[in-house]
């Protein structure tokens, strides 16, 4: 079943948004309808060096819907990014073509490089359309800059896979608002860890980094075991709906945990852990909860 116009970033657990780098400046990015949408006031403040971009924006609105009668916002669509504060707000989005519309008002000498800058990141994505390997094996080349081991990467190319297969069955199964992906995914962590993907970050001391980036082999393995049973259930019974799904992403979640449960008792150990798997910044120490506790610091 194929399912490449899913946006991938939905992996992610609350939406994080991919940003990318053109001079220095941060462009914030997220897949929609299959193509990458950027955003406007981040693209403002790359080409322009303003203090202020959000106030270039509406000042450009203005002018050339004053000039030349055409509102710049027909061409935007509103999609929910990660701000500075760590929240996700409704941003004014464009797509390359969009964008290359957008720098046309803009009078900037940086305008070519970006536009070529731009051409190379939208080609990557359609490259990626044609050819999944490619994204797949651009993937495993960014883990393998950060340092991660082989055997782990492995594992967690098998949790994108998984992830993105029963997205694709949400998909097709009615769930469309990305806050309903984002309910389902806390209900199958709660029923696999005890812990929602919030509170699990919150427990790890991770802001806006993936939570799964920074998991270790088991837990990379309960969460896959967790998402491959919801699939299997919403499958086998024809789940419709965001009800019917929520009830199947909690039994997925049961199985997950009561082998995590098992595994723990026969081991000794805890599953969950407040740990990284890869040495990062000093962050605070924040104690494991108890089940079915908020981590508390």
């Amino acid at each position: 079943m194929g399912h490449n116009s899913i946006p991938t970033n939905r992996e992610s657990n609350g939406g994080e948004s991919h940003l990318v780098v053109f001079g220095g400046k941060k462009i914030r990015r997220v897949l929609h309808n299959g193509e990458w949408y950027f955003s406007v006031v981040d693209i403002i403040g790359a080409l322009t060096d303003s203090p202020n971009p959000r106030n270039y924006w509406n000042m450009l609105k203005a002018e050339e819907k004053k000039d030349s009668g055409v509102e710049l916002y027909r061409i935007c669509v509103q999609l929910k990014l990660t701000s500075a504060d760590g929240k996700a707000y409704k941003t004014d989005c464009v797509n390359t073509e969009s964008a290359f519309r957008i720098i046309q008002s803009i009078p900037s000498p940086k305008a070519e490089p970006f536009k070529r800058w731009l051409a190379q990141v939208g080609y990557e994505r359609i490259q990626e359309i044609e050819n999944p390997e490619l994204g797949t094996r651009r993937t495993r080349e960014l883990y393998k800059a950060k340092g991660y081991p082989d055997d782990w990467i492995e594992k967690r190319m098998r949790s994108i896979a998984i992830r993105e297969e029963l997205t694709g069955e949400w998909l097709d199964r009615g769930i469309q608002e990305q806050k309903d992906y984002a309910i389902l995914t806390a209900e199958i962590s709660k029923a696999t860890f005890g812990l929602t993907p919030a509170q699990y970050k919150r427990l790890k001391g991770l802001q806006r980094e993936n939570l799964r980036d920074h998991m270790n082999d088991l837990e990379l393995i309960f969460s896959m075991l967790g998402e491959a049973a919801t699939t299997e259930i919403a499958r086998n019974r024809d789940a419709q709906g965001f009800d019917e799904n929520r009830e199947v992403a909690r039994e997925g979640g049961d199985v997950a945990g009561t082998a995590r449960r098992q595994l723990e008792s026969k081991s000794g150990r805890k599953v969950v852990t407040g740990e990284n798997y890869l040495p990062g910044p000093k962050r605070r120490k924040v104690l494991p909860p108890s089940p079915g506790e908020t981590p508390r610091e």
